[in-house]
């Protein structure tokens, strides 16, 4: 037998499942950031450089592609994955380098050195809330150009090839592109 209360309960879970459903999902504030910076970063991407989602509904993982236009990397194609963690934009995006490359500030494994995603680094250019996806973008550019350090190295052996012999250091960059990074 039925009871009136016992209706009113299942009429009451019924109303509660229709309004779960119904109601959309929140939108974090990571999700919120990058709507407006992936669209800042896109009209204000380097010559150098461009950016492919996997899926356009998911920003917060993309590809970064870098083809210098000069310098020892010159005719390669170098692949970055991004990952923006969902403490964005207090902590700062991660980055892999998916091209193996022989360069002073990113390993072969495909770990970058890049001072500004580093939640704290000794030179003050950390990351910081104010910092932007495009500012990352342009970090990454220029470590193929103004910004590559030889004397603060994460590649040891490769800053250290680079001191001993420039031109070898040069042959064996050619090497890696002709292998790992043709366009």
């Amino acid at each position: 037998m039925i009871t009136l209360s016992k209706k009113l309960r299942q009429q009451s879970q019924v109303k509660k499942d229709v309004a779960e459903t119904a109601s959309p999902k929140r939108i974090s504030v990571r999700d919120k950031l990058l709507i407006k910076e992936v669209q800042d970063m896109a009209e204000n991407l380097p010559r150098t450089c461009r950016t492919h989602f996997d899926d356009v509904n998911r920003l917060s993982n993309f590809l970064l592609i870098i083809t210098p236009d000069e310098g020892y990397w010159l005719g390669g194609k170098f692949k970055f994955l991004i990952e923006v963690p969902e403490d964005y934009n207090i902590e700062p995006p991660s980055v892999i380098c998916q091209t193996k490359i022989w360069h002073p500030n990113i390993t072969e494994n495909g770990e970058v050195c890049l001072s500004l995603l580093r939640q704290k680094s000794y030179d003050g250019m950390g990351w910081a809330p104010t910092r932007a996806l495009k500012d990352v973008v342009w970090g990454l550019n220029s470590l193929f150009s103004d910004l590559v350090n030889f004397d603060d190295p994460l590649n040891v052996d490769a800053a250290e090839h680079y001191s001993r012999d420039k031109e070898s250091f040069k042959a064996k960059v050619k090497d890696y592109i002709s292998q790992y990074a043709r366009r």
